[in-house]
């Protein structure tokens, strides 16, 4: 390779290095945050995702080809399957909330985080995306964000081999986010997974990995239960 053209390629990794955002941590919930002096909090979910079948490591075109059709059967089943009463979650927190004395709202409508603008402010702990505007919409000084973002079966590849069984899986995150300063006051990464107890190659009901899933939709939602429960 001709030497300007390494120091270029070198460079653009460089730039292209420096543009990566680090992911945001955990922050652990202080209950001081959810006090009846706190202010109000409005809970609200983003959108289901699609109950299906994900086959991270099969990368090339081929390869995704070769495994979504070896698990095609698999995917057909999981997009018969329902959300059971994952939609209520926002609900149930907010009961729990009241309980507590926390001053808590129903936010019917989902969060498009695709829409939210981007937070032009950047920092340690301070959200990505600009949730400021609904501080008025919704008459809140908080919002508890339940993110969802993938549901339904997880099976690894490497290329074409399969590198695991298929396992029931949840994953998201969860959010306190202070509408003054735009700041995380709590945020949890969500990530459930099962396999089936028994054979999970069962189609094309795969009972197995079926009560897998709905294990998995009890286990999410009480992980984003459990910090408030204390």
């Amino acid at each position: 390779m001709k030497k300007p053209v390494a120091l270029a390629l070198i460079s653009v990794a460089i730039l292209l290095g420096g543009c990566v955002t680090a992911p945001q941590t955990p922050i652990e919930l202080s209950q001081d945050k959810l006090s009846a002096n706190s202010g109000r909090v409005g809970v609200a979910m983003t959108a289901l995702p699609k109950i299906d079948t994900h086959l991270p490591g099969a990368s090339c075109l081929l390869c995704y080809a070769t495994a979504a059709a070896a698990n095609a059967s698999l995917t057909t089943h999981a997009q018969t399957l329902p959300y059971e009463d994952l939609p209520k979650l926002k609900d149930d927190m907010v009961d729990m909330l009241r309980k507590k004395g926390t001053d808590a709202v129903v936010i019917s409508e989902p969060i498009d985080l695709e829409k939210t603008p981007s937070n032009a402010n950047e920092g340690p702990n301070i959200s990505r995306k600009d949730f400021a505007p609904l501080k008025t919409k919704y008459k809140i000084d908080k919002l508890l964000l339940i993110d969802i973002t993938s549901l339904g079966f997880l099976r690894t590849y490497s290329a074409y081999i399969p590198t695991s069984d298929p396992k029931a899986m949840l994953i998201g995150t969860g959010s306190l986010v202070n509408l003054k300063s735009n700041t995380y006051e709590w945020y949890m990464p969500v990530n459930v997974t099962k396999s089936a107890d028994k054979n999970w190659d069962e189609p094309p009901q795969f009972p197995g990995l079926t009560n897998a899933y709905f294990q998995v939709l009890e286990l999410g939602k009480d992980s984003y239960m459990k910090p408030f429960r204390n």
